[in-house]
C-alpha cells in the first residue's frame, strides 16, 4: 500500500464514508449483496477534505493520461468530480447519462466535445463498472477518444477487472478495496468485520448468496 492509497482510504474511514454490517448486508444496485458500502457522495461535504481528493484525481490524470483534452463525468456521481478536475487542468467538461433523455434534445452526453477531443472519463466508485464503462462507450459511439477512467475508490472486484479488459479500458484510483480493510484493520470497532471482509471479497456472488433472504 502506497502513501497515497493510505491517505485517501484514511479519509473514506474517517468521514464514515464507509460503512461495514456483515450481519445485515446492503444490496447494491446490481443486485450483490454485501457486507460493505462506500457512499463517497458524503466526501462534498468536508470541503478541506473534498479538495485533497480533487487534487489527488487531477494528479491520477496528469500521470496517467497527460494527453487529454476534456474530462467526462458519468451521471450522477461523477458530475461534481468531473467539474472540479475539469476547472482544475482547464480543459472542457461533458457528462454521461445512462441513456439518453426521453424529451428534448434526446441527448446522452450533456456539453460539447471538439472533434479529436481525447477524453477522460470520471467515476466517483468502481465495484462491477457497468455505469463507467457504459459511459465511455458512448463517447466512443460518439466518435471521441477515451484515454481511460479515473475514480476515487474500486472494489478490486474480478467482474469489474474483466469488464474493464474485455471493453479496453484502463483505469487508475486512489485508493482500493484491499487499502481500506487493511486500514480499517487498525481500528478496535472496525478490526471484528475483518474476515466477513475478506471472505466476501473471496467470491462475492457466493457470499451473497448465501446472506440472501
Amino acid at each position: 500500500m502506497t502513501n497515497r492509497e493510505k491517505h485517501y482510504a484514511d479519509i473514506l474511514l474517517s468521514i464514515e464514508a464507509v460503512s461495514l454490517s456483515p450481519e445485515d448486508p446492503f444490496t447494491w444496485s446490481s443486485g450483490l449483496k454485501a457486507p460493505i458500502y462506500c457512499d463517497n457522495r458524503l466526501t462534498m461535504s468536508y470541503p478541506e477534505l473534498y479538495r485533497d481528493i480533487v487534487s489527488g484525481l487531477v494528479e491520477l490524470v496528469k500521470e496517467h493520461y497527460p494527453n487529454a483534452t476534456a474530462i467526462a463525468g458519468t451521471a450522477t456521481a461523477g458530475i461534481p468530480h468531473a467539474a472540479l478536475i475539469a476547472d482544475r487542468l482547464e480543459l472542457p467538461m461533458v457528462y454521461v447519462r445512462d441513456k439518453a433523455k426521453g424529451h428534448g434534445k434526446g441527448n446522452q452526453i450533456e456539453g460539447r466535445l471538439a472533434e479529436g477531443s481525447k477524453v477522460v472519463m470520471v467515476e466517483d466508485l468502481i465495484s462491477t463498472g457497468g455505469s463507467v464503462i457504459r459511459a465511455a462507450e458512448a463517447v466512443r459511439e460518439a466518435g471521441f477518444d477515451v484515454l481511460g477512467a479515473v475514480a476515487i475508490m474500486t472494489y478490486q472486484l474480478p467482474i469489474g477487472t474483466k469488464a474493464f479488459a474485455d471493453a479496453d479500458l484502463s483505469h487508475f484510483t486512489l485508493t482500493n478495496y484491499e487499502n481500506l480493510v487493511e486500514v480499517a484493520s487498525l481500528n478496535p470497532d472496525l478490526a471484528k468485520f475483518q474476515e466477513s471482509l475478506l471472505t466476501w471479497h473471496q467470491d462475492p456472488e457466493a457470499w451473497s448468496q448465501a446472506h440472501t433472504n
